[in-house]
């Protein structure tokens, strides 16, 4: 067991290989914390490492995920609040010291980018060499208790070497990650949107259940959807604390669709109290991480399963009784669920 700087709503424990963050579970802790309770965040998934003033006597410990690194955050796309950031750690500012302890000795774990060897210590002989850093902290007493804290303070050397902002010192840009590096939030996930139900059985297939309350007629003629992940490319959320907030999955053949996401019936919509950020974030991070690490082979024809078929054909009988779709339509749509088997 590593290391462990505890802070408000969370706690860094720092792992050999990795940064371990653990969320505390309360009524004041943000509740997409709650839901997410631990991530594991290798070293190499971290572009740089800063230490800032907080609100109210606190500072703000805050690791940056590289891009393309962490699913949650790719799904998120800058869309979070500042207060439900899972890389931000915010302590006391009586405890601004330790942190900035912390800070250097996390930045000394960080991979250097190609061509910056030498820089922030990473290079031969710099003072955080390898995993160097964290060994020295076991064992030796310090403040808080804290192991190896009774040396020198070394808060703002790296700042010196390449500047709080740029933690390689080589001003250039960090490069993403070429895969996911963080895992997702596991599955299967559910969450209710304003007009249906979005569910993913954690590895092949979303769906989405329309309420009559709610679906748009568009989306009730279509009837009611699912999808593999193999004929996906992505997903695009928009968070439900702005208007429109949605969650769309994007089809890999790019056809056309409806420019708004309540006639879509490949997207759910969100309300008031409907698809918050703590259901439909996680849920949406964990299909794109499936969609990235699909074989993206072509879907075979035929590959629709005969039950799936078959609950869609009721599914469409009914709208027909209720007069929502035409004789015309009815027998269309039959006969394109029937080609799929």
């Amino acid at each position: 067991m590593g290391d462990v700087l505890a802070g408000i709503h969370a706690a860094w424990e720092f792992e050999s290989d990795a940064l371990v963050i653990r969320f505390e579970r309360g009524i004041r802790t943000p509740k997409l914390y709650q839901v997410l309770r631990e991530r594991r965040v290798p070293y190499e998934a971290l572009a740089s490492v800063t230490l800032t003033p907080g609100k109210r006597g606190t500072v703000v410990l805050h690791a940056v995920p590289r891009p393309g690194a962490d699913p949650l955050m790719e799904a998120a796309a800058g869309q979070l609040k500042e207060s439900s950031d899972p890389y931000r750690l915010v302590l006391p500012t009586d405890r601004e010291t330790l942190a900035e302890y912390y800070r250097d000795e996390l930045r000394a774990l960080l991979p250097p980018e190609p061509g910056a060897a030498g820089a922030a210590g990473h290079g031969a002989g710099g003072p955080y060499d390898g995993l160097d850093g964290l060994d020295a902290l076991d064992g030796h007493g310090g403040p808080d208790g804290h192991g190896g804290l009774g040396g020198p303070d070394r808060g703002g050397v790296l700042d010196a070497l390449g500047g709080a902002e740029d933690p390689y010192g080589a001003g250039g840009a960090v490069a993403p990650a070429e895969r996911f590096l963080v895992a997702p939030p596991s599955g299967p996930l559910s969450f209710k949107a304003y007009d249906g139900k979005a569910s993913f059985d954690g590895r092949a297939e979303v769906s989405f259940r329309w309420f009559w309350t709610g679906a748009s007629s568009e989306k009730w003629k279509a009837g009611d959807q699912t999808f593999s992940v193999r004929d996906l490319c992505g997903i695009e959320w928009r968070s439900p604390d702005v208007f429109d907030g949605h969650l769309r999955l994007l089809a890999r053949d790019g056809g056309p669709r409806p420019t708004q996401p309540d006639h879509d019936p490949a997207s759910v919509v969100f309300g008031l109290g409907y698809g918050l950020v703590h259901e439909s974030l996680p849920f949406a991070a964990a299909v794109l991480a499936a969609i990235r690490s699909s074989d993206r082979a072509p879907v075979p024809v035929g590959s629709r399963t005969p039950g799936a078929v078959a609950e869609r054909i009721r599914h469409l009988g009914e709208l027909h009784r209720a007069g929502l779709v035409t004789d015309e339509e009815f027998s269309t749509k039959k006969a394109e669920l029937l080609a799929e088997l």
